[in-house]
């Protein structure tokens, strides 16, 4: 039975079917999404964020794209590759930089957001991506070329791996030491049961694990979709929905859309 359990605990993180939440008046929206730096359509993108009218937004691989058209938002300032945006006050942003320092990864970035009279930090998280084309993973008939495509995927995996590490201890460290409730989230280039999840999960819970329904699997440019984008929150919040948005392709990634009660359990 042990083992049966430690199975599903683990297969929840792809497919879920949590029951359903009752509404909360305190219940903010937010959307994180890779927007691939609008190069699948930038006013796609734009009008996509503009009918969600979420309360916060947090994006990924940016590119330096301004909103002019998301009026009544305040946003971080631009660094390329992350930015959040919200409709209440914003302060105390700081991009998050990996433990190397020679490397100066941006690995995160935090932004402390004010809601009816309270303080939230939130962390926009983005590492280092997997540098795979895909033909290195396209598996053929021939059994000494899949030997080699094999070897060379994971040559690949181990130096993104070691900056992986670097990054998450630096987000975690943010994590930890927040005066405030926490919400992450972000592209974290990493599937569930990975080092990368657990050691950020540590301590907060999982929107999907908690309100998800269906597949979480909300990057799709691969024939095998796979889940590396999450949201994760405080243990003194609580999710109310989570759906990984699969009616818009103006990225490689699926926006994912939770809804968080900001009330105390």
């Amino acid at each position: 039975m042990l083992v049966g359990l430690a199975f599903v605990n683990p297969v929840k993180r792809w497919v879920n079917f949590s029951s359903e939440k009752k509404e909360s008046s305190s219940a903010i929206k937010i959307v994180s999404f890779n927007i691939k730096a609008g190069l699948m359509g930038r006013d796609e993108v734009l009008n996509y964020l503009r009918a969600q009218d979420a309360d916060v937004i947090l994006l990924q691989e940016d590119g330096g794209m301004e909103y002019p058209t998301l009026k009544g938002y305040n946003r971080t300032k631009s660094n390329g590759i992350l930015t959040i945006l919200t409709k209440y006050h914003l302060s105390n942003e700081k991009l998050i930089f990996s433990e190397d320092e020679s490397m100066n990864l941006q690995s995160g970035l935090q932004a402390d957001i004010e809601i009816k009279g309270k303080t939230y930090r939130f962390v926009d998280v983005y590492l280092y991506p997997f540098q795979f084309e895909k033909k290195m993973v396209k598996l053929d008939g021939n059994s000494e070329d899949n030997e080699q495509k094999v070897k060379g995927v994971v040559r690949k995996l181990i130096p993104t791996f070691k900056k992986h590490q670097d990054q998450v201890r630096k987000i975690s460290e943010t994590i930890e030491n927040s005066p405030y409730p926490v919400i992450v989230a972000g592209d974290f280039n990493s599937v569930p049961n990975s080092y990368e999840y657990y050691h950020l999960s540590d301590g907060l819970e999982d929107a999907f694990m908690t309100a998800g329904k269906g597949s979480a699997t909300s990057f799709h440019d691969y024939k095998f979709p796979i889940r590396i984008d999450y949201v994760f929150y405080s243990k003194s919040l609580k999710a109310i929905s989570y759906a990984v948005d699969r009616s818009v392709s103006i990225s490689d990634h699926y926006p994912v859309v939770s809804r968080i009660s900001l009330n105390d359990k």
